[in-house]
Protein backbone atom coordinates (compact mmCIF):
# COMPACT_ATOMS: atom_id res chain seq x y z
CA UNK A 1 0.00 0.00 0.00
CA UNK A 2 1.52 3.19 -1.16
CA UNK A 3 0.84 6.14 1.22
CA UNK A 4 0.88 9.97 -0.75
CA UNK A 5 3.21 12.88 0.54
CA UNK A 6 0.00 14.48 1.65
CA UNK A 7 -1.34 11.30 3.86
CA UNK A 8 1.59 11.48 5.15
CA UNK A 9 1.55 14.99 6.20
CA UNK A 10 -1.60 14.54 8.04
CA UNK A 11 -0.64 11.26 9.02
CA UNK A 12 2.36 13.02 11.34
CA UNK A 13 0.54 16.25 11.77
CA UNK A 14 -2.25 13.89 14.03
CA UNK A 15 0.15 11.91 16.05
CA UNK A 16 0.84 14.53 18.73
CA UNK A 17 -3.01 15.03 18.87
CA UNK A 18 -3.17 11.66 19.67
CA UNK A 19 -0.54 11.10 22.05
CA UNK A 20 -1.85 13.60 24.14
CA UNK A 21 -5.49 12.15 23.72
CA UNK A 22 -3.98 8.73 24.75
CA UNK A 23 -1.68 10.02 27.52
CA UNK A 24 -2.92 13.08 29.17
CA UNK A 25 -6.82 13.53 29.53
CA UNK A 26 -8.06 12.14 32.86
CA UNK A 27 -11.97 10.68 32.60
CA UNK A 28 -12.37 11.43 36.14
CA UNK A 29 -11.44 14.64 38.48
CA UNK A 30 -11.68 13.69 42.01
CA UNK A 31 -12.81 16.37 44.60
CA UNK A 32 -12.43 15.59 48.23
CA UNK A 33 -14.55 17.19 49.48
CA UNK A 34 -18.76 17.40 48.78
CA UNK A 35 -20.45 19.36 46.14
CA UNK A 36 -21.01 23.51 46.03
CA UNK A 37 -17.59 24.35 48.37
CA UNK A 38 -14.46 26.12 47.21
CA UNK A 39 -12.76 22.71 46.37
CA UNK A 40 -15.62 21.86 44.07
CA UNK A 41 -16.01 24.85 42.80
CA UNK A 42 -12.77 24.98 41.52
CA UNK A 43 -12.65 21.58 39.81
CA UNK A 44 -15.44 22.33 37.93
CA UNK A 45 -14.76 25.23 36.67
CA UNK A 46 -11.25 23.62 35.49
CA UNK A 47 -13.39 21.04 33.54
CA UNK A 48 -15.20 23.49 32.07
CA UNK A 49 -12.51 25.23 30.27
CA UNK A 50 -9.35 22.51 30.26
CA UNK A 51 -10.89 20.50 27.49
CA UNK A 52 -10.19 23.30 24.51
CA UNK A 53 -6.74 23.59 25.46
CA UNK A 54 -6.17 19.80 25.28
CA UNK A 55 -6.01 18.13 22.09
CA UNK A 56 -8.30 14.97 21.55
CA UNK A 57 -9.53 15.94 25.08
CA UNK A 58 -12.72 14.44 26.56
CA UNK A 59 -15.17 15.80 28.56
CA UNK A 60 -13.85 15.62 32.39
CA UNK A 61 -15.92 13.92 34.90
CA UNK A 62 -15.69 15.92 38.63
CA UNK A 63 -16.29 13.23 41.44
CA UNK A 64 -16.92 14.03 45.14
CA UNK A 65 -15.73 11.75 47.21
CA UNK A 66 -15.43 13.31 50.49
CA UNK A 67 -14.69 12.09 54.12
CA UNK A 68 -12.37 12.32 56.54
CA UNK A 69 -10.94 15.84 56.33
CA UNK A 70 -10.47 15.50 52.56
CA UNK A 71 -8.40 11.34 52.90
CA UNK A 72 -11.15 9.80 51.40
CA UNK A 73 -10.90 11.04 47.78
CA UNK A 74 -6.82 12.13 48.11
CA UNK A 75 -5.43 8.67 48.96
CA UNK A 76 -7.62 7.20 46.24
CA UNK A 77 -5.62 9.29 43.74
CA UNK A 78 -2.28 8.48 45.29
CA UNK A 79 -3.09 4.66 44.92
CA UNK A 80 -4.79 4.74 41.46
CA UNK A 81 -2.47 3.64 38.25
CA UNK A 82 -0.52 6.76 36.29
CA UNK A 83 -1.84 6.46 33.22
CA UNK A 84 -3.56 10.24 33.73
CA UNK A 85 -7.44 8.90 34.33
CA UNK A 86 -7.68 9.74 37.54
CA UNK A 87 -6.44 13.26 38.91
CA UNK A 88 -6.74 15.03 42.00
CA UNK A 89 -7.96 18.69 42.60
CA UNK A 90 -5.29 18.80 46.05
CA UNK A 91 -6.77 21.62 48.63
CA UNK A 92 -4.59 22.88 51.64
CA UNK A 93 -6.59 20.91 53.93
CA UNK A 94 -6.10 17.97 52.38
CA UNK A 95 -3.31 17.69 50.57
CA UNK A 96 -1.13 20.09 53.01
CA UNK A 97 -2.55 20.82 56.89
CA UNK A 98 -3.42 17.04 56.85
CA UNK A 99 -0.10 15.30 56.19
CA UNK A 100 1.46 18.09 58.53
CA UNK A 101 -0.43 17.49 61.30
CA UNK A 102 -1.80 14.20 61.47
CA UNK A 103 0.79 11.48 61.92
CA UNK A 104 -1.86 8.86 60.90
CA UNK A 105 -2.59 10.18 57.53
CA UNK A 106 -2.49 7.41 55.06
CA UNK A 107 -0.24 9.41 52.42
CA UNK A 108 2.55 11.91 52.41
CA UNK A 109 2.46 15.31 50.66
CA UNK A 110 4.46 14.79 48.19
CA UNK A 111 2.98 11.30 47.10
CA UNK A 112 1.47 12.45 43.96
CA UNK A 113 2.81 14.48 40.70
CA UNK A 114 2.07 18.22 40.59
CA UNK A 115 1.08 19.45 37.85
CA UNK A 116 -0.02 23.36 38.92
CA UNK A 117 -1.52 25.37 41.28
CA UNK A 118 -4.77 26.62 40.24
CA UNK A 119 -5.55 29.60 42.47
CA UNK A 120 -5.87 31.08 46.19
CA UNK A 121 -8.44 31.79 48.36
CA UNK A 122 -8.79 34.12 50.87
CA UNK A 123 -9.57 33.46 54.64
CA UNK A 124 -12.95 35.51 55.69
CA UNK A 125 -14.28 34.99 59.59
CA UNK A 126 -17.94 35.75 59.66
CA UNK A 127 -21.41 35.34 61.06
CA UNK A 128 -25.08 35.43 59.79
CA UNK A 129 -26.53 38.84 58.95
CA UNK A 130 -28.88 39.11 61.92
CA UNK A 131 -25.50 38.20 64.15
CA UNK A 132 -25.21 40.95 66.87
CA UNK A 133 -21.15 40.87 66.41
CA UNK A 134 -20.05 43.47 64.08
CA UNK A 135 -16.62 42.62 64.35
CA UNK A 136 -13.75 40.42 65.65
CA UNK A 137 -13.28 41.79 69.27
CA UNK A 138 -17.11 41.30 69.88
CA UNK A 139 -17.23 37.67 68.53
CA UNK A 140 -14.38 37.07 71.23
CA UNK A 141 -16.16 38.98 73.98
CA UNK A 142 -19.04 36.42 73.40
CA UNK A 143 -16.93 33.54 73.45
CA UNK A 144 -15.14 34.68 76.29
CA UNK A 145 -18.28 35.54 78.18
CA UNK A 146 -20.01 31.58 77.13
CA UNK A 147 -16.75 29.50 76.84
CA UNK A 148 -17.39 26.14 74.54
CA UNK A 149 -21.58 27.46 74.21
CA UNK A 150 -21.26 29.06 70.64
CA UNK A 151 -20.98 26.59 67.41
CA UNK A 152 -18.58 26.95 64.90
CA UNK A 153 -19.33 25.08 61.47
CA UNK A 154 -15.93 23.27 59.91
CA UNK A 155 -15.29 20.81 57.32
CA UNK A 156 -12.91 18.64 59.73
CA UNK A 157 -10.28 19.36 62.03
CA UNK A 158 -7.30 19.36 59.86
CA UNK A 159 -8.62 21.74 57.21
CA UNK A 160 -8.77 25.40 57.20
CA UNK A 161 -11.48 25.83 58.46
CA UNK A 162 -11.10 24.54 61.92
CA UNK A 163 -7.33 25.34 61.92
CA UNK A 164 -8.17 29.06 61.04
CA UNK A 165 -10.48 29.66 63.71
CA UNK A 166 -8.43 27.74 66.27
CA UNK A 167 -5.37 30.13 65.25
CA UNK A 168 -7.96 33.09 66.07
CA UNK A 169 -8.97 31.86 69.42
CA UNK A 170 -5.50 31.66 70.28
CA UNK A 171 -4.38 34.99 68.89
CA UNK A 172 -7.53 36.47 71.07
CA UNK A 173 -6.00 34.53 74.34
CA UNK A 174 -8.74 32.19 74.67
CA UNK A 175 -8.16 28.39 74.39
CA UNK A 176 -8.49 26.64 71.63
CA UNK A 177 -12.25 24.60 72.22
CA UNK A 178 -13.11 28.52 73.11
CA UNK A 179 -16.31 27.37 70.52
CA UNK A 180 -17.79 23.97 69.75
CA UNK A 181 -16.79 22.30 66.25
CA UNK A 182 -20.14 21.27 64.25
CA UNK A 183 -18.33 19.38 61.79
CA UNK A 184 -19.61 18.94 57.41
CA UNK A 185 -17.87 17.50 54.77
CA UNK A 186 -16.95 20.27 52.95
CA UNK A 187 -16.71 24.21 53.08
CA UNK A 188 -20.26 24.71 51.09
CA UNK A 189 -22.46 22.61 54.21
CA UNK A 190 -20.53 24.32 56.27
CA UNK A 191 -21.83 27.78 55.10
CA UNK A 192 -25.44 26.22 54.65
CA UNK A 193 -25.37 25.48 58.58
CA UNK A 194 -24.25 28.97 59.38
CA UNK A 195 -27.41 30.28 57.30
CA UNK A 196 -29.70 27.86 58.90
CA UNK A 197 -28.56 28.84 62.23
CA UNK A 198 -26.85 25.78 62.97
CA UNK A 199 -24.05 27.66 63.99
CA UNK A 200 -23.10 30.97 65.17
CA UNK A 201 -20.09 31.70 63.11
CA UNK A 202 -17.66 30.15 60.78
CA UNK A 203 -14.12 30.81 59.20
CA UNK A 204 -13.87 29.71 55.68
CA UNK A 205 -12.62 30.35 52.25
CA UNK A 206 -14.18 33.31 50.14
CA UNK A 207 -15.36 31.31 47.37
CA UNK A 208 -17.69 29.79 49.95
CA UNK A 209 -19.36 32.56 50.93
CA UNK A 210 -19.41 34.77 48.15
CA UNK A 211 -22.95 34.54 47.01
CA UNK A 212 -23.92 35.06 50.56
CA UNK A 213 -21.82 38.01 50.70
CA UNK A 214 -23.01 39.84 47.69
CA UNK A 215 -27.01 38.40 48.95
CA UNK A 216 -26.34 40.13 52.34
CA UNK A 217 -26.97 37.14 54.26
CA UNK A 218 -23.97 37.03 55.86
CA UNK A 219 -21.70 39.60 57.76
CA UNK A 220 -17.82 39.55 56.97
CA UNK A 221 -16.56 40.28 60.20
CA UNK A 222 -12.28 40.12 58.53
CA UNK A 223 -10.31 38.74 55.68
CA UNK A 224 -6.95 37.44 55.40
CA UNK A 225 -4.55 39.08 53.19
CA UNK A 226 -2.32 41.94 53.06
CA UNK A 227 -4.97 44.32 51.62
CA UNK A 228 -8.50 44.66 51.05
CA UNK A 229 -10.47 43.15 48.30
CA UNK A 230 -11.43 45.13 45.93
CA UNK A 231 -14.80 43.27 45.60
CA UNK A 232 -15.36 43.42 49.00
CA UNK A 233 -14.14 46.93 49.78
CA UNK A 234 -15.67 47.54 53.73
CA UNK A 235 -14.32 44.16 54.76
CA UNK A 236 -11.66 45.40 57.01
CA UNK A 237 -7.90 42.79 56.85
CA UNK A 238 -6.95 40.71 59.56
CA UNK A 239 -4.22 42.99 60.59
CA UNK A 240 -6.86 45.95 60.50
CA UNK A 241 -9.34 43.87 63.02
CA UNK A 242 -6.46 43.40 64.98
CA UNK A 243 -5.52 39.63 64.03
CA UNK A 244 -2.51 39.60 62.54
CA UNK A 245 -1.20 36.54 63.10
CA UNK A 246 -4.27 35.52 60.50
CA UNK A 247 -3.46 37.47 57.77
CA UNK A 248 -1.24 34.33 56.15
CA UNK A 249 -4.18 31.75 55.86
CA UNK A 250 -5.33 31.32 52.05
CA UNK A 251 -7.34 28.55 50.99
CA UNK A 252 -6.06 27.31 47.43
CA UNK A 253 -6.36 24.30 44.95
CA UNK A 254 -3.91 22.81 42.52
CA UNK A 255 -4.08 20.14 40.28
CA UNK A 256 -1.93 16.22 40.61
CA UNK A 257 -1.91 13.05 39.57
CA UNK A 258 -0.61 9.64 41.32
CA UNK A 259 2.74 9.08 41.95
CA UNK A 260 4.73 8.15 38.77
CA UNK A 261 3.09 10.17 36.23
CA UNK A 262 4.70 10.14 32.54
CA UNK A 263 6.42 13.16 31.23
CA UNK A 264 4.60 13.67 28.35
CA UNK A 265 1.08 13.90 31.02
CA UNK A 266 3.08 16.13 33.01
CA UNK A 267 3.96 18.77 30.19
CA UNK A 268 0.73 17.93 28.40
CA UNK A 269 -1.35 19.10 31.47
CA UNK A 270 1.84 22.39 32.15
CA UNK A 271 0.97 23.73 28.74
CA UNK A 272 -2.48 23.23 28.78
CA UNK A 273 -2.57 25.01 32.45
CA UNK A 274 -0.38 27.95 30.98
CA UNK A 275 -3.05 28.59 28.04
CA UNK A 276 -5.70 28.38 31.00
CA UNK A 277 -4.08 31.71 32.69
CA UNK A 278 -4.75 33.47 29.45
CA UNK A 279 -8.67 32.25 28.94
CA UNK A 280 -10.81 35.27 29.57
CA UNK A 281 -13.29 32.69 30.47
CA UNK A 282 -11.81 31.20 32.99
CA UNK A 283 -10.28 34.07 34.61
CA UNK A 284 -13.61 35.72 34.80
CA UNK A 285 -15.38 32.62 36.20
CA UNK A 286 -12.61 31.91 38.92
CA UNK A 287 -13.02 35.85 39.88
CA UNK A 288 -16.55 35.53 39.96
CA UNK A 289 -16.52 32.76 42.03
CA UNK A 290 -14.01 34.86 44.77
CA UNK A 291 -10.82 33.35 44.24
CA UNK A 292 -7.66 34.68 42.95
CA UNK A 293 -6.41 33.10 40.01
CA UNK A 294 -2.73 32.04 40.53
CA UNK A 295 -1.25 29.58 37.58
CA UNK A 296 2.35 28.11 39.11
CA UNK A 297 3.91 25.26 36.68
CA UNK A 298 4.57 21.90 38.21
CA UNK A 299 7.96 22.47 40.02
CA UNK A 300 7.06 25.60 41.41
CA UNK A 301 3.68 23.93 42.62
CA UNK A 302 5.62 21.31 44.49
CA UNK A 303 7.34 23.56 45.81
CA UNK A 304 4.21 26.20 47.24
CA UNK A 305 2.87 22.55 48.30
CA UNK A 306 5.98 21.69 50.68
CA UNK A 307 6.43 25.15 52.07
CA UNK A 308 2.55 25.69 53.28
CA UNK A 309 3.30 22.21 54.65
CA UNK A 310 6.21 23.18 56.71
CA UNK A 311 3.70 26.72 57.72
CA UNK A 312 1.06 24.33 58.94
CA UNK A 313 3.07 22.23 60.29
CA UNK A 314 4.87 25.15 62.57
CA UNK A 315 1.18 26.67 63.26
CA UNK A 316 0.33 23.15 64.69
CA UNK A 317 3.68 23.11 66.78
CA UNK A 318 2.43 26.80 67.88
CA UNK A 319 -1.04 25.56 68.53
CA UNK A 320 0.20 22.36 70.48
CA UNK A 321 -1.68 20.23 68.03
CA UNK A 322 1.40 18.43 67.09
Amino acid sequence: MRVSRRELAGLSAAIPARVLAGAAPPCVLVVPFSAGGSADMAARALARHAPALLPGEPAITVENRAGASGAVGTLAVSRAAPDGRLLLLARVGSSAILPALDSRTPFAWDDFTFLGLLDENPFVLAVRADAPWQDPSQLVAALRDAPGQLIFATSGPTTILDLGVRQFFVAAGLELDAATALVLRGGGEAVQALLEGRAQFIGNNLPDLAEALRAGTVRPLAISGATRLADFPQVPTMREAGFPALEPLTGWSALAGPPGLPAEIVQAWSAALARLGQSPAWLEEVARQGSQPRLLPPEATRAYVGAQVTLYRELGRRLGLV
